[in-house]
């Protein structure tokens, strides 16, 4: 039975709730609160950039459940490592790939745990996507990132760099301007039970 103040943070209302995988694997796990909170404020993000990438990009393929369940299990591993909820760290992303196997999470689904912190030219659009949500949730920018999605997207759309960048950061601009209710959502659920 999960603790009330974890099932306050898999179901209280603000952004969308987690795909049910992903919620009844946090409740199995004994998750802290804060950390299901922030898994479902960046799933939400990785929601409405999906739904924008599905509209303006139709041409470039990514797969859309994957980047949402990676979106939704990215920091996993700071159920391992607690301690990384409120400090710096990465000790959480081996974890979490590790952690999620053991689940018997397939490899395919479970490499965001270990990809979402550091991204390289050489990654999937979807590795791509649940990184950018990770940074924009908060309204962080990361340049290097979101220039690699902007070179994904030009190759598929034959469109002009310059383009894809400005309907990209429009898009980025839009999301994080709802920063603040996100970051309010993650501090109301505590670090620990």
């Amino acid at each position: 039975m999960p603790s009330p103040a974890l099932r306050r943070a898999l179901t209280d209302p603000g952004p969308r709730p987690l795909p049910d995988e992903v919620s009844e694997l946090l409740e199995k796990l004994a998750a802290p609160p804060r950390l299901a909170a922030h898994l479902r404020a960046v799933h939400d993000v990785a929601c409405s950039l999906a739904d924008w990438l599905e509209k303006q990009h139709p041409e470039l393929a990514f797969e859309r459940e994957a980047t949402l369940f990676g979106a939704a299990t990215h920091d996993i591993g700071k159920t391992v490592h607690p301690e990384e909820l409120s400090g710096p760290g990465s000790a959480h992303e081996q974890a979490g790939y590790e952690l999620l196997l053991s689940q018997g999470i397939d490899e395919e689904r479970a490499r965001f745990a270990r990809t979402h912190a550091a991204w390289s030219a050489d990654v999937g659009v979807e590795d791509l996507l649940v990184s950018t949500a990770d940074k924009v949730w908060k309204a962080k920018r990361v340049t290097d990132l979101e220039q690699l999605l902007v070179d994904r997207l030009t190759a598929a759309s034959g469109q002009s760099p310059w383009e894809v960048f400005m309907a990209l950061d429009d898009v980025l601009d839009r999301i994080a301007a709802a920063a603040d209710g996100r970051l309010a959502f993650q501090a109301r659920h505590p670090i620990h039970d």
